[in-house]
């Protein structure tokens, strides 16, 4: 029995602070959110009707787009048809910003004719707006296709001009604001990040032709992306007969530069080099730098959001704000703490010995668990979390308080501490399983039909109890019994009653 007991407190031990020295030694710490430290929130306002599934699916893809920028504790919240996605301890918020709010709608569109926005005024119209000087550069576009290690060709296209009628042809401002250049049925005049303007025909494939592989890489000293071709009727089929449109210059695309749109801008506009592609990986050039050509890599990867979003609202919370409310809820926590060991040591006495130790195993354990989580980026610790991991002190206290009571009815009804120990924790045991079940439960059910700060409340109060479970059984009951079992106890004041031990023979 005494061996049993003594493995059970060694080995709870021995566990619980091995883990929460590998966390150490391993850099794993708790994950702070963001009002504890600071960050961004952005609130997306869905347009339009759409199913439960499509927003999961969008939060699903803007997650993984966050997670690929290095933000391991951000957490992304759908309420309603909205998505509200907190950002904590972002560096580059705005690109963060830029990288959520995309749609991701790749589209694949035959060029006509590239020319230049020309603002100077010479060349303004009616009403002061500027007209399109659209005249082609000796460079054809600002990028290449092609498969990997291909040869490049000496471009050759010759300068066009696409000159805009003074007095009655529209001017550019106005074609934007007429067309829909996300429909990709329409023939559409785009512009460039460069302020080149494209006339481009329908789509000829969309985003969904490239696998979810594409990458960032230095080729010959610039940025490109690398992406392969899903294969068959998906992917090459779609891409090849466009592809060998462009390559062979026909009518649909007299340029031979494929234009890659993504939502409604020209991210892209390569001259095809090779009609057919079989080896199922091709790469965009556009004079991209290196965040550029990253930014484009996540989007062809982690493919289209298909539910159209807008930006509603963005929330800063300067580190400082967090700073402060992290330091008033450890101050509170420590509070808490000091007080209940004060209670304990006015009523419980030297049994608070085993409270001590007791909430030492328990704040390890929470520690470690919420570290690995944290590691794992799947939680992170916010105000009302850490609200919640406050409150469950009262969960401990009451566990020790149901026991201890038990046993000082157990002494004055003229048990010994040996027996009073015994049955004491074998009818305290149920009651405070009972009790912290019915925990669990409220935890639960929190968790499942809030939302917002009152999840956070309850993931970590679900955390405590079940902390206090284990801790409960594994550590309390062996170290009383224990205790209770040893000289130490014999004659000695415990709760108020003198203490007698059993007469072995």
């Amino acid at each position: 029995m005494v061996r049993r007991l003594v493995g059970s407190l060694v080995g709870v031990v021995v566990v619980v602070f091995g883990l929460l020295i590998g966390n150490l030694v391993a850099g794993n710490v708790p994950a702070l959110g963001l009002d504890l430290q600071g960050g961004a929130s952005v609130r997306l306002q869905s347009v339009g009707t759409y199913t439960t599934s499509e927003i999961e699916a969008a939060k699903t893809i803007i997650d993984n787009r966050i997670n690929a920028l290095g933000i391991g504790e951000q957490d992304v919240k759908r309420e309603g048809t909205d998505l509200v996605v907190e950002l904590p301890g972002v560096k580059d918020q705005q690109r963060a910003i830029d990288i959520i709010g995309r749609q991701g709608q790749v589209l694949l569109r035959p060029v006509l004719e590239v020319g230049t926005i020309n603002t100077g005024t010479d060349s303004t119209l009616p009403g002061g707006t500027a007209a399109v000087d659209s005249t082609l550069p000796a460079s054809s576009g600002p990028g290449n296709s092609r498969q990997v290690a291909a040869t490049t060709v000496p471009l050759t296209t010759s300068p066009t001009t696409v000159a805009a009628t003074p007095g009655s042809a529209p001017s550019f401002a106005e074609i934007l604001a007429r067309q829909d250049a996300t429909d990709p049925y329409a023939t559409v005049l785009l512009v460039g990040k460069n302020g080149d303007a494209y006339s481009a025909g329908p789509a000829g494939a969309s985003g969904v032709v490239f696998s979810n592989d594409a990458s960032a890489e230095v080729n010959n000293g610039s940025w490109s992306v690398v992406v392969g071709l899903r294969k068959g009727a998906a992917g090459e089929e779609i891409w090849n007969a466009l592809s060998t449109r462009c390559f062979n210059k026909d009518a649909t695309c007299p340029t031979g530069q494929i234009a890659i749109v993504l939502d409604g801008e020209v991210i892209s506009a390569p001259v095809v080099q090779q009609a057919v592609f079989t080896g199922g990986t091709v790469q965009i050039s556009g004079n991209f730098d290196e965040v550029e050509a990253r930014n484009l890599a996540k989007i062809l990867e982690f493919g289209a959001v298909p539910v159209e979003f807008e930006i509603a609202e963005v929330q800063t919370v300067s580190p400082t704000l967090g700073k402060d409310s992290l330091r008033a809820v450890i101050i509170s926590g420590l509070v808490g703490v000091l007080l209940v060991l004060l209670f304990f040591c006015f009523y419980y006495r030297m049994l608070t010995l085993v409270v001590i130790g007791g909430l030492a195993i328990s704040g390890a354990m929470l520690w470690s668990v919420i570290s690995l989580l944290s590691a794992a980026g799947w939680l992170a610790i916010t105000l009302s979390g850490a609200a919640g991991l406050i409150v469950s002190i009262g969960v401990t206290v009451d566990s020790y308080v149901v026991f201890f009571e038990r046993l000082k009815d157990e002494l004055v009804s003229g048990k010994t501490i040996q027996g009073a120990a015994k049955r004491s924790f074998a009818s305290a045991w149920r009651t405070i399983l009972a009790a912290d079940t019915v925990s669990l439960i409220a935890a639960g059910a929190l968790f499942w039909l809030s939302a917002g700060s009152v999840k956070g409340f309850a993931l970590f109060l679900g955390l405590s109890t079940m902390t206090d479970i284990i801790v409960a059984y594994l550590f309390t009951r062996p170290a009383i019994l224990l205790l209770a079992q040893s000289r130490f106890m014999v004659g000695r004041s415990v709760l108020g009653v003198v203490a007698k031990k059993e007469l072995t023979v």
